[in-house]
């Protein structure tokens, strides 16, 4: 069996799941999401726990299994607790506001950038100042759909992705940028 797919996922309190057939409707108190799974999976809730069978040991099932409990767990985070992804935006003159529900960057194009959140994603700036880099802006990205919080960050940071000689842009906040020397410079 499958070592993730044959976990049981235990329901946080305070959260209501139904299961009908291959859908599945989670809602708790960050929100409510609803997804539909493979046919081939039987997902079954019980005392609490919802567990994912599969019908055979075929190699797309075993994939099916793991990938169906872990996208129900996912669910289950994301209405009790909710998922955030964290971006410094870094640069002289790059700037990250408010505009009712909108996000507007400023990354350094001749206008501003504005990004309308979908449905259930909430935006949350904060004035920079950290450490050893020069971080403009700090945008929190949040909501209770793990996917479409990484994908609404994705494309944040796809905007200005961060560049190798001075570091500017807009980087995740654990991100790494490997930096580069510029010209050496003629010497003579």
């Amino acid at each position: 069996m499958s070592r993730i797919g044959k976990l049981p996922v235990q329901i946080p309190s305070g959260v209501k799941v139904s299961v009908e057939g291959d859908r599945v409707s989670v809602s708790g108190p960050k929100g409510t999401l609803e997804r539909v799974f493979h046919p081939d999976m039987a997902i079954k809730l019980a005392d609490g726990q919802i567990s994912v069978a599969r019908p055979s040991d075929e190699k797309r099932h075993k994939a099916l299994h793991g990938l169906t409990r872990a996208l129900i767990n996912n669910m289950l985070i994301g209405v009790s607790q909710g998922y955030k992804k964290v971006l410094d935006v870094v640069g002289v003159g790059y700037r990250a506001s408010l505009r009712g529900e909108n996000l507007v960057l400023q990354l350094g194009q001749s206008h501003g950038v504005e990004v309308v959140p979908p449905p259930g994603i909430k935006f949350e700036v904060a004035a920079g100042g950290r450490g050893d880099r020069e971080v403009a802006a700090t945008i929190t990205v949040s909501g209770p759909d793990k996917e479409m919080v990484g994908q609404v960050a994705a494309s944040i940071r796809g905007w200005r992705p961060p560049e190798p000689y001075k570091g500017k842009g807009v980087r995740y906040r654990d991100e790494y940028v490997r930096r580069k020397a510029g010209k050496a410079g003629k010497v003579g």
